[in-house]
């Protein structure tokens, strides 16, 4: 992997410049294109755009400006945030051929900052999945075991971050997504506070619970990304008008770590299938933390053990309305034999069959949820469980300054190896899904492997805005492992 400080490094002593940094990782991206991690490489753009970023290091006499933070750094953003000039397609039919006329609040912070975008990255369609094998245009593949899966739906920026294609990458978070392809992948992948990054330009699937976040190969690139995408943004009304700063340092001896009793329970079926591999490299991770002078707290979440089941009602229900807007009419492509269509049901039935099956599935158990006789019974009672575990975490908090847990019960399984089990895929996200419900950070931290060499994730929570302390807890551990 590479990482920000060694491309601009070699660019302020002369070793390379910054296009020639730019062409060799485009050239790197063809080379592995069998890992499908990225669906478009803007090559020419790239090129003039690190041709500028040579322009304005000479400008400056040799220095990085003050204003440009990430002048001349590759970076690839996933393919459901706008690009303004790029096609955004989701991995979806449905937008095959969409060009999108503006960029989303993030990605427009990324070049301001001085940001070479190389491309799109691939994903399950319309971030629906934790695999990366439900795009259309095929599945992203895991660099550290090409059988395998990388994780989702941030598959493709995952896989570009570990194969060393770009030190950092945008990912979309709804209930792990960025968080499950990290700990697959084996780099960092942050989800920051509800509302402290923008969605301007995110293709929303779960308003609610959606959040941009950067994923990279080291501590140091997640927060240099996180501090230029973050803050207010008028254009979108969930945005946190008052966040609070980064501060540059704090102390990990004193840091209370919660280890919730829900999550290591000694019962396997409590876990749900934790494996004692990931358990282990986990449980070192936080022993290790404690021989640094954190405090290791038994606490509970009574509640979580409802949170996959709440978010797949929410989640689709919220999917449902969003994607609704996708007919063939107002937005999203025409099937290919829609001309033939002799009723109006026949018409819609053409366009939404461009939908992949994951995506099919969502919209109908949403639609289900919403629809007269089971609003009640379904989408209201996990809006009031969502409250529960919201208020489980507060309760938390108080005892506590971060919660650990892993990032998921097993390492990056086979390709296909839970198509046809949904349930067991959805429940790959047990540890992550809270964190979205209740709006709160949290970050994937790799831990070392299992005895396939396969990554293993620790995941960090923390209360509302303490990503400099998920930050810096994970600068600790990075250092000492």
């Amino acid at each position: 992997m590479i990482t920000i400080r060694e491309i601009q490094e070699k660019a302020l002593q002369g070793e390379s410049s910054f296009a020639a940094t730019c062409e060799n990782l485009i050239q790197k991206i063809h080379q592995r294109s069998k890992l499908n991690a990225f669906l478009s490489v803007e090559s020419q753009r790239a090129h003039e755009r690190a041709k500028w970023a040579d322009e304005q290091l000479s400008r400056a006499g040799g220095k990085i400006p003050a204003h440009l933070p990430l002048l001349g750094v590759p970076v690839a953003i996933k393919d459901n945030l706008q690009w303004s000039g790029s096609r955004t397609t989701c991995a979806s039919k449905m937008l095959e051929n969409y060009c999108s006329p503006f960029s989303a609040t993030s990605v427009s912070r990324l070049e301001r900052a001085g940001a070479v975008i190389l491309g799109k990255t691939n994903l399950d369609e319309f971030a629906m999945g934790g695999s990366g094998e439900h795009s259309a245009f095929g599945p992203a593949l895991n660099p550290r075991d090409e059988t395998r899966v990388p994780g989702g739906s941030s598959s493709g920026s995952a896989a570009a971050v570990a194969a060393g294609l770009v030190p950092v990458a945008l990912g979309s978070d709804t209930g792990g997504s960025i968080r499950l392809p990290a700990s697959f992948c084996g780099v960092v992948g942050l989800k920051p506070t509800y509302g402290r990054v923008s969605r301007h330009g995110l293709v929303a699937f779960a308003s609610s619970l959606d959040q941009v976040g950067p994923l990279g190969a080291t501590m140091e690139d997640v927060s240099q990304v996180q501090r230029v995408i973050e803050g207010f943004d008028p254009l979108d009304s969930t945005s946190i008008r008052e966040i609070p700063p980064l501060p540059l340092a704090v102390q990990v001896r004193g840091v209370r770590i919660g280890v919730p009793q829900e999550f290591f329970a000694d019962d396997p079926s409590a876990a749900s299938g934790l494996q004692p591999e990931v358990r282990l490299r986990v449980e070192q991770a936080l022993q290790k933390y404690e021989s640094l002078g954190a405090k290791l707290v038994p606490i509970s979440l009574p509640h979580v053990r409802h949170a996959v089941s709440c978010y797949y009602l929410i989640a689709v229900a919220e999917a449902s309305s969003n994607l609704s807007r996708f007919d063939g009419i107002r937005f999203g492509t025409r099937g290919p034999r829609v001309g033939e269509a002799k009723t109006l049901e026949d018409f819609y039935c053409e366009n939404r069959s461009l939908f992949g099956k994951e995506v099919k599935r969502r919209i109908l158990l949403g639609t289900f949820v919403l629809s007269a006789g089971f609003h009640e019974a379904y989408y209201k009672r996990a809006r009031i469980v969502r409250e529960l575990i919201r208020a489980d975490f507060e309760v938390a908090f108080s005892q506590v300054d971060l919660i650990a847990s892993p990032v998921a019960p097993t390492t990056a399984f086979k390709l296909g190896e839970q198509n046809l089990n949904p349930i067991q895929m959805y429940l790959n996200d047990l540890y992550t899904i809270p964190a979205n419900l209740a709006g709160l950070p949290a970050i994937s931290l790799p831990v070392g492997s299992d005895s396939l060499g396969l990554p293993v994730g620790l995941q960090l929570i923390g209360s509302a805005h303490s990503e400099t302390l998920l930050i810096q807890l994970g600068r600790a551990l990075e250092g000492s492992l």
